[in-house]
């Protein structure tokens, strides 16, 4: 169990932001609990944040922190373990012609038009399919630690763009996007089956998938990467459908 006043994370601050309207849940209120400052907090110190039920956006590093609710629940998958269902197996051959490369947190045009056609197309009205370029870059192109731009074309078509940061004991999958008018299509499936077989090739254990909660149908997908184990009451545990 890690707790917040260990070193190194008893060089950090945390405070709690005002409530906010729930993404996930309707008519519930958010809180979160933010770490800074930023710039101490470098691929080891946010390797124990995670560990702790932390993600970032962009260089801002939360956790849920709410008054009366504990929906969110922190998870990861066991990469060495999981063996992918027969649905999974199913998504790896249909997308087998797609070729992954990673490269640096860089911006290019291409990826940007293809993140607002996402946004526009998976959830119009949500404000994010309005981000300007500086929004996109704050978003998904900064970040203090170890973190690589993954894309994934097919016979030279941008399909995907995903990012992902290297922990010292796993991969933390940050965000994903994808062409959301290919018929038929399970790239987020696909993105997440790719990123457990690139834990196995690093040999780390751990991929952490953010908040899973049970109630939403938006986090339905992650449960089905299993065996995972989800962070409750302060201990990772196995969690289960």
């Amino acid at each position: 169990m890690t707790y917040l006043t260990e070193f190194p994370l008893s060089v950090l601050q945390f405070y709690a932001t005002a409530p906010y309207p729930c993404s996930y849940l309707p008519e519930r209120m958010a809180r979160s609990q933010v770490a800074t400052p930023s710039h101490l907090i470098d691929a080891a110190v946010y390797s124990e944040l995670v560990r702790a039920g932390f993600r970032r956006s962009g260089a801002f590093t939360y956790r849920p922190y709410c008054d009366h609710c504990r929906a969110c629940v922190p998870v990861r998958v066991l990469a060495r373990e999981f063996e992918p269902s027969r649905t999974q197996r199913r998504t790896l051959r249909r997308h087998g012609t797609l070729k992954a490369e990673m490269l640096d947190l860089k911006y290019s045009p291409e990826h940007y038009a293809l993140y607002l056609r996402y946004q526009s197309r998976r959830h119009s009205g949500g404000g994010m399919d309005q981000d300007s370029r500086e929004q996109y870059r704050h978003f998904l192109l900064q970040s203090n630690v170890e973190s690589r731009l993954i894309e994934f074309r097919d016979d030279g078509a941008l399909r995907m763009v995903s990012i992902v940061d290297k922990l010292q004991d796993g991969l933390s999958s940050v965000y994903t996007f994808f062409d959301p008018d290919v018929s038929g299509a399970s790239f987020g499936t696909f993105n997440i089956l790719w990123q457990i077989e690139l834990c196995r090739r690093l040999e780390l254990p751990y991929l952490y998938l953010g908040y899973w909660i049970a109630q939403s149908r938006k986090m339905t997908y992650k449960i089905e990467f299993q065996p995972m184990q989800g962070l409750v009451n302060g201990r990772w545990q196995g969690v289960k459908p």
